[in-house]
Order: structure tokens, then sequence, then C-alpha cells
């Protein structure tokens, strides 16, 4: 006869007032494409049915905190008995020489540092990263070290489950908390970026959502041409090679560093060259590599019907062993 627990004599979990209640309140949880492909990943685990299992604990609150650090994601979530069950999710945070190597990627390519700066994570970052032997998502269910204080032995129990869920929710409110996890926190990040592409904080911080563009940039010089009468010759410490006396250095940075020494083209004598740019272009623009699995980052996750968002994960797994076999 079994002597473990008898899961019916608990009874429903005890109500919780002021838990972390998941937004989603129907449907499926996870509105960003990370959150969305963080989920993939696990239902992809054939951990879809147990999942499902904690959508309710974590749409009742149940999840009274949730701690995201480097390699560990701890909570506690409230079930049947008086006390809470303490949860710790692991996942392997990445060594100081692995993110030296992808921050020099990310600075290489103003694309991304453009969108990191600005708070988002574009898509093309997990292809990034993967290239750079650090993948953003755990490639098998035993990358995860899955840990609850309760007396459930499947993995994941209904408290883990609703701990995924409202990290992956978590993860939509703020994308660096996934980066975080992997060992990099957001203002270590930012601040690195900043460094290797040579743009200081305080000048990228005044310069964005400024009504009136910092002294010295081109912005404030084109402000003020505004305010000129036509034919008034401009005046700018910006294009001068020598400031005036006492006059404040600002640092100028980007676009500024080509248009500030340049001079407001004379009608009918310099119109020939107005549409030449004032550097010198490549011979084509660049283009982002992309993975065969482009198509299914921009289609919606697949119905329950066909297989769910678990679906998408085996295809793009699949994609990849055709793009990598010998083609003849």
């Amino acid at each position: 006869m079994s002597t473990g627990p008898r899961f019916d004599e608990y009874g429903p979990p005890l109500r919780v007032e002021g838990g972390l209640r998941a937004r989603s309140t129907r449907g499926a949880i996870g509105r960003s494409w990370w959150s969305r492909r963080f989920l993939e990943v696990l239902e992809s685990f054939a951990l879809g049915s147990r999942l499902t299992r904690g959508r309710a604990y974590a749409r009742r609150g149940q999840v009274l905190r949730l701690d995201v650090a480097p390699g560990l994601v701890t909570a506690e979530v409230q079930g049947s008995r008086p006390a809470p069950y303490p949860v710790r999710i692991g996942l392997s945070a990445y060594p100081e020489e692995v993110w030296r190597r992808v921050e020099a990627e990310l600075a290489g390519q103003a694309f991304f540092s453009a969108r990191l700066l600005a708070g988002d994570l574009p898509a093309e970052l997990e292809e990034l990263f993967a290239a750079a032997g650090a993948p953003l998502f755990p490639a098998e269910v035993g990358e995860l070290a899955q840990r609850c204080g309760c007396p459930d032995f499947a993995v994941p129990c209904k408290h883990l489950a609703a701990t995924f869920y409202l990290l992956a929710e978590a993860f939509d409110a703020d994308p660096f908390r996934l980066l975080h996890w992997r060992g990099r926190s957001r203002a270590d990040l930012l601040d690195r970026l900043r460094t290797l592409r040579g743009v200081r904080p305080d000048t990228a911080a005044s310069s964005i959502g400024s009504a009136d563009p910092p002294v010295g940039t081109a912005a404030a010089a084109s402000a003020g041409s505004r305010d000129r009468p036509a034919g008034t010759a401009m005046s700018s410490s910006a294009g001068s090679a020598d400031p005036p006396a006492g006059a404040a250095t600002v640092s100028v940075t980007g676009a500024g560093r080509v248009l500030a020494g340049l001079t407001p083209i004379e009608p009918a004598v310099e119109l020939d060259r107005f549409w030449l740019s004032p550097v010198a272009l490549p011979d084509r623009p660049p283009t982002l590599d992309t993975g065969p699995e482009l198509l299914l980052r921009q289609l919606g996750p697949p119905g329950a019907e066909i297989g769910g968002p678990g679906l998408v994960e085996r295809l793009r797994r699949g994609y990849k062993v055709f793009g990598e076999a010998p083609i003849g």
C-alpha cells in the first residue's frame, strides 16, 4: 500500500490577498516574443499539460513573491497548507568572458545597441546569442533546476508552473530580467554598450526626449536657425575649431559628429550636391542574417488542434536540421 501523500486531503489552496496576479485573465499568457518564446520552449519539453495546472494559480494571485537573480529565480507560492511553498528555478548564468564576447557583438551593430538602449529586445537577438555560443533559452529540460517545497512529486508541480507563468509576464514587463537571469543586469549591460560605442550616458540621456537640445550639438544649431532671418550667417561653437573662452564643451556623438561641421547650403551654388551623403556609404545597405525560422516568428502560435505553441519549437528545430543538411 502506498505511503505517499494524499493530495485530496489538502483541499483547495488558501486564498491570498495582495499576491502577484497574472495580467492575462484568459487565453495564452505572454505578449512579447521573448515571453512567448520562453513558454514555447517549456512546452516543447512536454511540459505543456503540467504547465496548465499552474495557470489558475498564477491568475488567482497565489504567487506571493518572485525574484530574479543571476542563475536563479526564487518565489513563494501559497498552496493549501498555512506556510507558502518555496520555489527555486535555476538556469546557468554565463561567465564574464562569455558576456564580454556577446557585448562586443552587440556593440558592433548599431541596430542591436539602439534597440537595447531603447529598452527593447529585437527578435534577432536570440540568433546573435546562439552564434556567440550563449543561447538565451534552455535547450533541454535538464538545464532547468526545478525545486519546490510541496509534497507533489510531479515536476513541474502547479506551484512551479505558476512561477513559470509569472516569470513569463515579468519578462513582458522588463525584458532585461531574462538577461539578468543569464548573468547580466540591465545597468551593467547598457553601461558596457555605451562604453564600447563611445557614448557618454549623460549625453545620451540628455539628447533623448529633450525639448531643448544641448548647446553645441547639431540639433541645437538647427533649432536656433529656425529663429533667424533668412540669409543670416549661422554661428555655433559646434563647428568651430576654437570655441569661445569659457564656453562649455559638450560631447557630440552619433550623427552630430557628421553634421556639426557642415555649413548651410547656399541656394543655386551647392544645390547640385544637396542629395549627396556627407560620409561615404557602403556599396549596399547592411542586412541582418536571419535563420530559416524567420516565418515562425512572424506568425502567431498555432491552435491546440494542430499542436499548440509547442509545435513552433519543434518546427524551429526541424528547420535548423534541414538548413544544415547538405544539398544534393
